[in-house]
């Protein structure tokens, strides 16, 4: 009997501790805060000098794997978004420090809350915001690597570091606007610039030392092929290129034609380089 209520009463202490621990308001999806040490959140005791923190720099990050799926905190579910652009909001922040300092994010990734970062209960993994406090206009831009706050009356937690410099530190939470900053991939930009950059085609007929041959020949072959010319010089050399055509399959017809009327040396050049 006596055995039976000394497991008894083992049992029902280890089940009020369990009771008793808190969940947390940032971090991990896995909301339960037995991983961490602290029961309560609060400011490190010897914080670095912060004042020469620097912003997040934006740069293209594909979206990670983990953390990018729905996912149910404290019964509520929440869907990610497939992407970020375009997002803007203005609402309530607060700060998260070192109760979750050292453990992982939501994205995998371990917390630091002296880096420039955040916590959204949507965005994809990783983002980049621009948080500006609409209390003292002041601005910062972070990575969203984490999920949070989980509080119905905010929409973001930053790191502490960001905290500082949004100056927010003493008031707890205020009032922001966060907007996505987006960058394209690699393969965007790749994209982007071929559709941008414009090619242009010169043919080159006459080459010399003499400036005034070329300026002499290049009267009668403007007239003779419809064209434009210039005169490019290089290494105390003149050359004498019509154009600029900016197809190159016609740039091609043209020079075939050139050939066929007695500049058998001409050449096709792009964007007015010259040999």
């Amino acid at each position: 009997m006596l055995r039976n209520s000394l497991c008894c009463m083992l049992l029902a202490l280890l089940l009020a501790g369990c009771a008793n621990q808190n969940t947390s308001d940032t971090g991990s999806t896995n909301t339960q805060s037995g991983r961490y040490k602290m029961d309560k959140d609060k400011a490190p005791d010897d914080a670095p000098d912060l004042s020469n923190v620097q912003d997040a720099e934006p740069r293209y990050e594909p979206y990670s794997k983990q953390g990018n799926k729905d996912y149910e905190v404290w019964g509520k579910s929440y869907q990610v978004m497939p992407d970020a652009a375009g997002y803007s909001e203005v609402g309530m922040a607060s700060w998260y420090g070192m109760k979750f300092h050292g453990h992982l994010t939501s994205n995998g990734e371990t917390y630091d809350m002296y880096a420039m970062s955040a916590a959204h209960k949507s965005l994809p993994l990783p983002s980049y915001v621009r948080v500006t406090n609409l209390k003292n206009n002041k601005s910062a831009i972070v990575r969203v690597n984490d999920r949070g706050p989980f509080h119905s009356s905010r929409i973001l937690d930053v790191s502490y570091a960001a905290a500082y410099k949004l100056g927010m530190l003493d008031t707890g939470t205020t009032e922001v606007k966060v907007e996505v900053i987006m960058t394209d991939s690699p393969e965007s930009r790749a994209v982007s610039n071929s559709k941008t950059v414009k090619v242009n085609f010169y043919i080159q007929v006459f080459a010399s030392s003499s400036k005034q041959k070329a300026q002499q020949l290049a009267a009668p072959l403007e007239q003779k092929f419809s064209l434009k010319s210039r005169i490019i010089q290089r290494d105390d050399v003149y050359r004498l290129q019509l154009g600029p055509i900016n197809n190159e399959d016609i740039a091609s017809k043209m020079l075939d034609n050139i050939r066929q009327q007695g500049f058998n040396q001409s050449f096709m050049v792009r964007d007015g380089v010259t040999k």
